[in-house]
């Protein structure tokens, strides 16, 4: 079975390239579990973007500042400039963002911008309307249960991919093939990702030899409520903080200002650090303090952390949040250039955060991440489009390798363990090498495919930590 194109990967990137693309062109999007078991149906915050064309200028600045030299400065001007025209079509079609009682769009304000631009719908439910709205949009078949287990390549194009699903193992082909996968939440004991989002595909590049960059720069999210039974952990949104709420110690001081005089609106790895650093120093617990909010108010902007929070039994807003960072964003990922396309192949792509298109550096600014997936998607769409000539995929024979083994389900938890503890937050030359030595001991004993893919991504981001000698961001080293 030959696609024009596959895309693999069902948030808000993929859906969005998959629109880009008309009805005559034979799509098949790829779908690991459910479409919604993605990280845009968790997203709180909201989508930045310039709020007009005066301040495209003060965007980029705001985002190079929170990147802190590591962004690629056309990438970011790209992403500011496209944003205008994002928003429009996201309008037109009819995306229903939040407005005020004379129908203008409410905007937000998160840490690291100098303004409130951030966009939203649904109060903190902007990734759930966004990603519900695609999804009624899409005019492309759908696979759910498709799990890809490997990218048919050569040494200069990809010919489609190889696919495990409930009714068995294929290989599809196509011209054209667009990674959307996410990021590597897997890798992590504490996360905030949706737990479909687990590095397969980074591993896959780094198999056949393409490139990975800047995989160190790992973002973790500073507010976030980790006592919880299940993997993913409960995001209280940088919202909450741009409009009000404050991070404060068991005895209610707002520490975080001893740290950056910005207090709660500096960027994330600063605030994550901080806190990281204030328990670590004092033993004392941290909490997000919601008492500037009226109860009605905090119901209807953030519906679901309200939700989320009163099911535990919180009072809000009387109730302190006790708090922690966890793992929640990769900056870095799969090389790519202008068009979207991954170094060294002429007709694969990668679009949203499992790329590295240069527009976070070393660290995000809060709420690019949907504007980067819907910018880049969009263009990637537009190169394909723009193409005149298509090739014939040539056959491979489907892999025989196990995807799973019997212990590996323990090795996961060993790894995730592993990289939350030396791979984290405050990072150790000592840390990385014990964790480096995990990571290969694991390689060497056989495992499934599945989890070698996690553990080739790990060994790159646990390299890449160790050959970035001085703090950079996110990447933060105590020794």
């Amino acid at each position: 079975m030959v696609y024009d194109v596959i895309i693999i990967g069902a948030g808000i990137a993929g859906l969005y390239a998959s629109l880009q693309l008309p009805k005559d062109k034979k799509v098949l999007i790829l779908c690991k579990d459910q479409p919604w078991e993605c990280n845009t149906f968790y997203a709180q915050g909201g989508i930045a973007l310039a709020k007009d064309q005066e301040d495209v200028p003060l965007h980029v600045s705001d985002t190079l500042g929170a990147g802190v030299g590591l962004c690629d400065v056309k990438a970011v001007e790209t992403l500011s400039q496209k944003s205008l025209g994002v928003l429009a079509d996201l309008l037109r079609r009819g995306v229903p963002f939040d407005r005020d009682l004379e129908g203008n769009l409410l905007y937000t304000q998160e840490g690291a911008h100098s303004i409130s631009r951030i966009v939203h719908a649904g109060g903190d439910g902007t990734g759930r309307v966004v990603h519900s709205h695609l999804m009624g949009s899409i005019h492309h078949t759908l696979w759910k249960n498709a799990t890809v287990t490997n990218l048919l390549l050569d040494d200069t194009r990809c010919h489609g991919v190889s696919v495990t699903t409930k009714r068995g193992n294929y290989n599809l082909y196509a011209n054209e093939v667009i990674i959307a996968t996410g990021g590597v939440g897997a890798l992590f004991e504490y996360h905030t990702n949706a737990h479909t989002i687990s590095s397969d595909l980074h591993g896959m590049i780094i198999e056949h030899g393409l490139k990975l960059r800047d995989m160190e720069m790992l973002q973790f999210h500073p507010t976030v409520f980790v006592k919880s039974s299940h993997a993913r952990k409960i995001l209280l949104s940088e919202a909450l903080r741009g409009e009000g709420a404050k991070v404060v110690d068991e005895s209610g001081r707002r520490f975080l200002v001893d740290y950056d005089a910005r207090g709660e609106l500096a960027p994330r790895d600063v605030i994550s650090r901080a806190i990281f650093d204030y328990k670590k120093r004092t033993q004392s617990e941290v909490y997000l303090d919601l008492a500037s909010f009226k109860e009605n108010f905090f119901r209807e902007r953030f519906p679901n952390i309200y939700r989320n929070l009163t099911s535990y039994g919180f009072r809000i807003p009387e109730d302190k949040i006790p708090i922690s960072p966890a793992f929640h964003y990769c900056m870095g990922g799969i090389e790519t250039d202008e068009f979207a396309r991954v170094l060294g192949m002429e007709n694969l792509y990668a679009v949203g955060e499992c790329a590295r298109t240069g527009v976070h550096g070393a660290n995000r600014l809060a709420s690019n991440s949907l504007l980067e997936g819907l910018v880049f998607s969009q263009m990637a769409a537009e190169h394909i489009m723009g193409k005149e000539t298509h090739f014939k995929p040539r056959e491979f024979r489907l892999t025989e390798e196990n995807l799973e083994r019997e212990y590996d389900n323990e090795l996961k938890g060993v790894l995730r363990s592993l990289m939350w503890n030396k791979v984290g937050i405050a990072r150790e030359r000592s840390g990385l090498n014990e964790a480096l030595g995990g990571v290969e001991v694991m390689l060497r004993t056989g495992v499934g495919r599945m989890l070698r893919l996690r553990l080739l991504t790990a060994q790159e981001i646990i390299k890449g930590a160790l050959a970035r000698q001085e703090s950079l961001g996110a990447h933060y080293m105590i020794g």
